[in-house]
Parts: structure tokens; sequence; C-alpha cells
């Protein structure tokens, strides 16, 4: 996962605190949550990708929908697209959304085929 480190270091923060103020125990990770059994498959592509397009990208929200569309059988282009993707990410790695008061001129750039879209 791309900020699984800051992440996990947040949620012992939030557990410790909690601690200190309620009686309670770690049980770790869920595995059951109303009677539906919770498994993880880490190294999964497509879920990381998700955490990171919901919790601090959502510039990768077209690709990563696209792309959950063929999890039961991906092909050789939505492997590539993933990888393309994960390079996307690496490269952006350092850019980030910035709210405040500060005049801020948005530039964006675009590079869509939708109607040579095969898929």
């Amino acid at each position: 996962m791309l900020i699984a480190g800051s992440s996990m270091r947040e949620i012992n923060n939030l557990k410790t605190r909690l601690s200190a103020a309620f009686k309670m125990k770690d049980l770790g990770p869920a595995k059951q949550i109303l009677e539906m059994k919770i498994s993880r498959d880490r190294s999964a592509a497509v879920g990381s990708l998700m955490y990171a397009m919901v919790y601090t990208r959502p510039d990768i929200a077209h690709v990563v929908g696209v792309v959950s569309r063929y999890m039961a059988n991906p092909g050789k282009d939505h492997w590539e697209a993933v990888k393309w993707l994960l390079r996307y990410l690496r490269g952006t790695s350092s850019t980030s959304l910035c709210f405040g008061k500060v005049k801020v001129t948005l530039q964006g750039f675009v590079d869509v085929d939708l109607g040579g879209d095969a898929d």
C-alpha cells in the first residue's frame, strides 16, 4: 500500500489513546462482520489501488474503476493498465491537493481516446 506506514502509526496512536480512556482489548484485524467472513489478499493490486483512490488519490478513480471491472478475468491489457497506473503513482508521489485561501491556478492534462476504447 502507498501510505501503509503512516496509516498504521495513526491507527496505533488512536488505539493507545482509546485504551488509556477505556477498558479495551486489541483483537487484531477483523475476521468477521455481520456473519460475513473477511479475507484479505494484501498482494492484490486493485484493492490497494482502491484504498489509495478513496483516501489519498481521487485522480486515479477512472482507471481504478475500469480495471476493477475485469478483476475476475484480467487480460494482458488490464495488467498493463495496472502497471501504467503504478508507474503514474510513483512519478506523482510528491503531488498533492492543497486547500487554503491562496489563489491557485488549476492546470490539467488529458490524454484520452474513449472512442478507441475496446472495453
